[in-house]
């Protein structure tokens, strides 16, 4: 009887000592290891709200930001209101030196051009903030983007192949082919010497997904990279409404609708770039296919790393069909957005509109636009940079340091995200002089470098080894479109323009972008 009473004994205290360790654990999770985080923060002076269990600051973030995007904004006000009105809250009631709570994990605002520079260019302590909301989001942010290390250097060294200047020259007709299509269809509706309203957003949207599938599948696979644009659209809303909710752990197993409709679209889209990575890798091989579209230079370039380096450096199926969704995410609304803003500029300021258009003339005149051409088009140049610098595709960065980490004079414990908000910095008169919200494409006139007091407070494409690879595609699609828009149209803001630009993953004209398109 008493060794029953003694087992019944220690199987109890056993139990009772699991049930403590997982309770602390759970403590440590939620309250106890957010808190020795904030108190490290404080006490180097650093601001912010107190943590609140799971939740931090994101119900309020929330709120801010459905408040601001529920009404326009003026051409005049200061954009940052609207886009990231729970940063500026943040600055102003707590300094630059603050930062704020994504659920339990705090994230620095960086506001700094020298230290934003020190984050970009350290890869290897600071990286990628792989989302730490929901694993889920992963079926859309994929590839080379989301690598760090070894694997990204091998990556990377494979598809920066793919954007050489020589390979981007080759894909300067389907820039063309697919502007003169959206050119066509206008001209349909406008007549000759007359105008029409049209809502180029969409128009826009639509030829960038046509350029993104030829030059990523080519032209006999440009109807299925159509197919493929429309459900990675869908898997963008979808992406942004698990981003922007609380994270809660294990909620990605459960068979919610959501959870459901972005597998199954993750699952179609996987299936249809296989089809294709297939026929062409079949094609490559028999030595029956040299096409100049992003999937077969990959499938080349690698087969060539192949056999330089053997086996242990081939991209497996999973691997090409990720680089071909990032390639489709990357590009799909970054230039669509890029040449609207830059039309809408353009419309307000129409001295620039005239000049960018005489420019396009004297250059290359009614001559089909080549690469020369497009790269000597320094005005355009000017006005897109500044058009990036007011309006750039995405308002912040985040990364995460990865250990104990020093940066600059402020301790960095391990797992801290560190947000870098450009358009703070874009707009920070500091660094910009007092005009700064006002359009001045002539900022740019001695090039990036000349263009500002302090490196760092410019990147829209963020900067360092990690910029954007697709930083010239984007620039070459955006100055090829423009400069065939230009030279046949001319543009003005229609009365039922409303000025709403607001983020999903790019930014974008919540209630599209109606101009008065007038052919010359």
């Amino acid at each position: 009887m008493a060794v029953e009473l003694t087992f019944k004994s220690v199987v109890s205290y056993g139990l009772l000592s699991l049930i403590f360790y997982w309770f602390y654990k759970v403590l440590d999770w939620a309250w106890l290891k957010p808190k020795r985080y904030e108190k490290i923060l404080r006490s180097q002076g650093l601001k912010g709200n107190p943590y609140r269990l799971l939740t931090g600051d994101q119900q309020e973030s929330g709120a801010i930001i459905k408040e601001a995007l529920s009404k326009p904004i003026g051409f005049e006000d200061d954009l940052s209101k609207r886009l990231i009105p729970h940063i500026r809250k943040a600055v102003q009631t707590h300094g630059k030196n603050s930062f704020m709570w994504v659920g339990r994990i705090p994230r620095v605002l960086v506001t700094d051009p020298d230290l934003v520079r020190e984050v970009l260019t350290k890869y290897y302590k600071f990286h990628k903030n792989l989302h730490d909301h929901d694993p889920i989001t992963r079926v859309l942010l994929t590839g080379v983007g989301m690598l760090e290390g070894e694997p990204w250097a091998a990556r990377r060294k494979i598809i920066k192949s793919a954007f050489f200047f020589e390979k981007l020259k080759n894909m300067l007709p389907a820039f063309y082919i697919s502007t003169i299509e959206m050119i066509d269809k206008w001209d349909k509706t406008i007549p000759a010497g007359g105008s029409a309203e049209v809502e180029v957003w969409e128009d826009l949207r639509v030829l960038s997904g046509d350029v993104t599938a030829r030059t990523l599948f080519g032209e006999e696979f440009k109807e299925l990279g159509g197919i493929i644009y429309d459900l990675l659209q869908e898997l963008n809303l979808l992406t942004m409404e698990v981003i922007r909710s609380v994270y809660i752990p294990g909620w990605r197993f459960l068979p919610t609708k959501r959870n459901n409709r972005m597998r199954a679209i993750d699952k179609e889209i996987r299936e249809r770039v296989l089809e294709i990575i297939t026929k062409k890798k079949k094609q490559i091989l028999s030595g029956e296919h040299t096409g100049t579209d992003f999937l077969s230079t990959l499938l080349e370039c690698n087969l060539n790393e192949i056999k330089e380096f053997g086996k242990n450096v081939e991209m497996s199926l999973e691997e090409i069909i990720k680089e071909c969704k990032l390639f489709f995410l990357a590009g799909q609304d970054t230039t669509a957005s890029l040449v609207t803003w830059t039309l809408v500029f353009l419309c307000r300021f129409p001295e620039w509109q005239r000049r960018a258009r005489e420019e396009v003339l004297q250059i290359i005149g009614d001559k089909k636009p080549d690469y020369d051409g497009i790269s000597h088009l320094k005005t355009l140049n000017m006005i897109l940079y500044e058009t990036l610098r007011l309006y750039p595709p995405i308002v912040e960065l985040t990364k995460v340091a990865q250990e104990d980490t020093q940066l600059g004079s402020y301790f960095i414990p391990a797992g801290t995200h560190l947000m870098m908000p450009q358009m703070l910095l874009h707009y920070d008169p500091k660094y910009w002089g007092d005009d700064v919200l006002e359009f001045k494409p002539q900022r740019f006139a001695e090039g990036v470098v000349n263009a500002t007091k302090m490196q760092g407070a410019y990147f829209p494409f963020s900067l360092g080894p990690r910029m954007c690879i697709g930083q010239n595609f984007s620039l070459m699609e955006s100055k090829m479109t423009l400069s065939l828009l230009l030279r046949r149209y001319s543009f003005e803001l229609s009365p039922n323009y409303v000025h709403a630009p607001f983020q999903v993953i790019t930014m974008q004209p919540q209630y599209g972008a109606n101009l008065i398109v007038h052919k010359l």
